[in-house]
């Protein structure tokens, strides 16, 4: 056989096994040093030390890599928490949820968020868990846990209380069962042709609901029986607001239905809307907008006693979320803390009108929280994606209500305003932006927002006078502060302070009149209607009862007022309470300054004629009524209740002059006993610091 032929041989690896690989001693490894892998080693001999055989250790574990990095961000957010600057590994993610990471909002660090921005948390109120956790030797479960309000054994504090039944009808009654709320709805046409009526004339004067929301709605249209209960109650109290700003001929041309019937309709759709999402203990940011929005709509026949009182409530909800603090709502993503800092201030500024009407010291419209002026900026610039905040703008969609808070944030720490509010926070009171007083916060508004606004815009127009007309109250309530303050110390006033005064009056009354008499403002006057400038009409009729004098000054005054009145008779579907009670005042005004024997005497100006005018039909109808039904005692006892019974919260003339709220059906005029006898010495005598006017 040849040697090409000798078959080859294999080893038989797995009856000669190689032997293992002899690693260094764990000494030799730890000093690097060579090891003759002999045990115990020359190296281990010559130290005296334990030669321990490296294959008998096992290697630690590595970490995964996500347990590594939520390691990492956990230890970042407690260098945050700590205000300790570092460089981040990571940014932190604008959708995130506190929930999600941290199990509990508290928890969160008040720097973390979708806005980035640093915010001075000097004002955020302690957590009296965190405070009770300090107490505790060590760390441990039980006090991580009561650090977020959770009890031993996994119970939240916040959960402990929805062991109770629901009690939300305590405000609203009961929620009836039977009703199906989706019969209460408008047809699909009418809830699109609502909604863009809001759009119109509600959404951009207090911009608390996002053109976003269109989507949803339009969505729920299409199938009433399967809407979230919040939604539900927010497109409620559209409807509602949308129907408030529509006149009566409007909403019968639009609906078929009198405007009184649909806001019923409505209203009571919106109270059963928010019993069914608990409304009381939500901590939903869009059902405090639809129970915002459903007192809105209540103002214009409702008591302002009793909307105070439901204000507090939505002001105590609004506290419990945190839509007032900055701290807070640092916390939440860029859309949502605009959405929270819109709410916040317009929810504080109706009640600071309303608290004018009822009594002003209740106002929330005060230093004791840090919420931030909203940004001006577009909605399409504001989206739920955005993580950085936009740069604000000049004449946005959002301008009236950043104007409005602009001054609000002024108003809420000027001396004048905390005098007749709450004196005692004074000391802690800084006017915002280094702006010292009204002639330079006048400036930053015409520098910052009004150069920009365009007078054929609606939304300008409204913007541009209405702030005017509030710079001018703002300034006449101060010098009745200052004025009070003369008086205390028996200083009199100047003549040119007195002309000073009158001028802001007439300025008020005149930018009013622009307002409303502009076709542009047709849409907004359901607004306007919140505001009647009844400081100034009281104080230009002291002014010309104490000159005693019909000069060119005087026939200004007289003519500025009746421009005004007949600018609100022409926009009011019948008398508001304000404008019915000034009419009496101006009367006896008028009489007073019509004596027999002046050389100047003039002509009754159109205010005087208008009133009397009133008075004569009303008169005339009454009459008829009686003459026609003189067996029925039921109509004059009604119309006694009707205006006898009315309130008079402002703290002017007599307690029997008639002060009512809400529209009086049937009545297109003012019943004569509106103007009881009014005391001219009353008149005369009125003392501003006390009768409480307030700046809403």
């Amino acid at each position: 056989m040849s040697s090409r032929s000798k078959p080859k041989i294999i080893p038989d690896t797995q009856t000669n096994p190689k032997s293992p690989r002899v690693l260094a001693c764990v000494f030799c490894q730890q000093r690097k040093v060579k090891c003759d892998r002999r045990f115990p080693c020359s190296n281990c001999i010559k130290h005296r030390t334990r030669c321990v055989p490296a294959t008998q250790t096992r290697r630690k574990r590595r970490f995964p890599e996500r347990v590594l990095l939520d390691r990492l961000r956990k230890y970042e957010d407690l260098l945050r928490l700590h205000s300790i600057k570092f460089d981040p590994l990571h940014e932190t993610k604008s959708g995130e949820s506190p929930a999600a990471r941290y199990g509990s909002e508290d928890e969160r660090p008040e720097s973390e968020g979708s806005s980035c921005e640093k915010v001075e948390n000097a004002y955020e109120a302690k957590n009296i868990y965190h405070a009770m956790k300090h107490g505790l030797p060590e760390p441990t479960d039980v006090s991580d846990s009561l650090n977020h309000g959770v009890l031993p054994g996994g119970l939240s504090v916040g959960k402990t209380w929805d062991q109770f039944d629901t009690d939300d009808h305590i405000l609203f009654s009961s929620r009836d069962r039977a009703v199906d709320l989706s019969t209460l709805h408008p047809e699909p046409v009418h809830v699109l042709r609502l909604w863009q009526i809001y759009l119109d004339n509600v959404n951009p004067l207090l911009k608390v609901t996002h053109s976003s929301l269109q989507g949803r709605i339009i969505e729920a249209a299409s199938n009433m029986s399967n809407i979230s209960p919040t939604l539900e109650a927010l497109m409620f109290s559209i409807y509602c607001m949308a129907t408030l700003s529509l006149t009566v001929d409007e909403c019968v041309a639009m609906f078929g239905s009198t405007k009184q019937n649909l806001l019923k309709k409505y209203q009571v759709g919106c109270q059963q809307a928010l019993l069914k999402c608990g409304f009381l203990r939500s901590n939903d940011r869009e059902c405090l907008t639809a129970l915002f929005l459903y007192l809105v709509s209540i103002h214009s026949n409702t008591d302002p006693r009793s909307l105070s009182s439901l204000l507090g409530i939505a002001i105590r909800i609004a506290q419990r979320v945190g839509i007032h603090s900055e701290a807070a709502n640092s916390r939440c993503t860029i859309f949502e803390a605009e959405m929270r800092r819109r709410l916040w201030w317009s929810l504080i500024l109706f009640d600071s009108r309303i608290s004018e009407l009822s009594d002003y010291k209740t106002t929330m419209l005060a230093p004791t929280w840090d919420c931030r002026v909203p940004i001006n900026t577009n909605d399409f610039e504001l989206r739920l994606e955005t993580k950085e905040p936009p740069v604000p703008g000049q004449a946005t969609e959002s301008i009236f209500a950043v104007v409005r808070s602009e001054l609000g944030d002024f108003i809420r720490h000027a001396p004048f305003h905390l005098d007749c509010t709450n004196p005692a926070l004074k000391p802690i009171s800084n006017l915002p932006g280094g702006v010292d007083d009204i002639a330079a916060l006048e400036k930053m508004v015409e520098e910052k927002y009004l150069q920009f606004c365009d007078p054929a815009n609606p939304l300008h127009f409204m913007t541009i006078w209405s702030t005017r007309a509030h710079l001018s109250k703002c300034c006449l309530l101060e010098n009745f502060s200052k004025q009070s303050r003369s008086s205390s110390v028996h200083q009199p006033l100047t003549q040119a302070q007195r002309d000073a005064t009158s001028s802001h009056a007439l300025r008020m009354l005149e930018s009013n009149t622009k307002v409303m008499t502009s076709p542009l403002t047709k849409g907004y006057v359901w607004f306007c209607h919140m505001h009647f400038p009844l400081p100034a009409y009281i104080h230009i009729l002291q002014d010309l009862i104490r000159r005693r004098s019909l000069s060119k000054q005087s026939r200004h005054a007289w003519e500025v007022m009746s421009e005004n009145y007949e600018a609100w008779l022409c926009a009011s579907d019948s008398p508001t309470p304000p404008h019915s009670l000034v009419s009496n005042i101006i009367l006896q005004a008028w009489e007073v300054l019509e004596t027999p024997g002046q050389k100047d005497a003039l002509a009754p100006p159109r205010i005087i004629s208008s009133i009397r005018q009133k008075r004569a039909e009303v008169a005339a109808d009454i009459q008829n009524a009686h003459d026609t039904a003189s067996s029925d005692s039921a109509i004059d006892a009604g119309i006694d209740d009707l205006f006898l019974s009315m309130p008079l919260p402002m703290g002017v003339g007599s307690p029997s002059l008639g002060f009512g709220m809400g529209e009086q059906d049937g009545h297109s005029g003012m019943d004569p006993r509106l103007y009881a006898p009014l005391s001219l010495a009353d008149l005369n005598q009125s003392n501003w610091a006390s009768m409480q006017w307030g700046l809403g």
